[in-house]
């Protein structure tokens, strides 16, 4: 029995090997020359705060920089996940600099994180709580998923075909991200932390933190709970570190790509989401051109992800200081 075991094993990680040298690997570097179009928003909010994208870029630099104990943090989160610590890295410098300004200390996180949990939050819309919400008979067709990935992904399929720009019920919704509308009780923005994780990416993400890291699911009856997970820099780093390896899986297992070699590429995905659609589309794209007799078409960076790959040697060299 235990040598049938073992052959199993040994057969499982052949098939494991094989198929990760299947996949293409994308190189490193950009594919793009020049940096990409900066979305007006991001201009505009970082101009409304008299700052530039490259003061809040070298903030968040000297963030890391000055704090070996945030870089051993994502060393370790890394590490769990199975990814370079450069993915982590490069999702946390271009939120930071495209986003929001990052803190001068990791002490503030911890703080706001505690703030928190004094707080009154819910995930609702027009008065309704999100847990009422998804008892509505469309979401029936997710009942039986366990997962809270497919589970929260199935959701978010449901609230996109039947209800986003949509009157149901009488009640007339936005056309605008599930996210956003039931996940933001907060004025402009639904993003906060070290990792910038909307809470709806965090509630995807909580049975695969759970299995590799062993912190407590998140319950979306609990929004105290979230915003604490997103704010405390010990709980949130696994979490990015979470969303970076599905969608190098999703890359791998749909679109024939790893992409576990580009931080600029991982950082574009944490930056637009729905890391598996992109991978969908980018697989029809490239069906289309093999069956039109075209090279495949390579995965490629936004202006987030374009700045991360331009910075890589810089910020591998923050790691070379411990």
């Amino acid at each position: 029995m235990k040598k049938r075991v073992l052959l199993f094993l040994g057969l499982a990680l052949a098939v494991a090997v094989a198929n990760a040298d299947a996949a293409t690997a994308v190189p490193p570097g950009n594919r793009n020359a020049e940096q990409p179009d900066i979305p007006g928003a991001s201009t505009r909010r970082t101009q409304a705060t008299n700052t530039s994208f490259q003061a809040k870029y070298r903030k968040v630099y000297a963030l890391l920089q000055n704090d070996a104990d945030l870089r051993a943090k994502i060393r370790k989160a890394a590490a769990a996940y199975g990814i370079d610590p450069m993915h982590i890295v490069g999702a946390i410098v271009g939120e930071h600099t495209y986003n929001v300004d990052a803190y001068d200390r990791l002490q503030t996180y911890y703080v706001k994180a505690i703030a928190y949990l004094g707080s009154r939050l819910s995930f609702s819309y027009e008065g309704e709580d999100v847990s009422d919400f998804i008892q509505r008979p469309e979401f029936k067709k997710c009942a039986g998923m366990t997962d809270s990935y497919d589970l929260w992904e199935c959701r978010e399929d449901v609230w996109n075909h039947s209800f986003r720009g949509k009157t149901v019920g009488g009640t007339s919704f936005p056309n605008d991200r599930f996210g956003a509308t039931f996940f933001q009780p907060y004025y402009a923005g639904q993003t906060f932390g070290l990792g910038q994780l909307n809470p709806l990416t965090a509630l995807e993400m909580s049975d695969l933190v759970h299995k590799v890291s062993g912190l407590p699911e998140l319950d979306v009856q609990d929004p105290n709970a979230v915003y604490k997970t997103i704010m405390d820099p010990d709980l949130t780093l696994p979490y990015v570190a979470a969303t970076i390896r599905k969608s190098i899986d999703a890359y791998r297992t749909i679109a024939d790509f790893d992409i576990s070699g580009n931080p600029g590429i991982t950082a574009t995905l944490y930056n637009v989401g729905d890391p598996e659609q992109r991978a969908y589309a980018l697989k029809a794209e490239n069906d289309r051109r093999r069956a039109a007799g075209e090279p495949e078409k390579l995965p490629e960076e936004n202006y987030y992800g374009w700045l991360v790959n331009d910075k890589l040697e810089e910020l591998k060299a923050l790691f070379q200081l411990d």
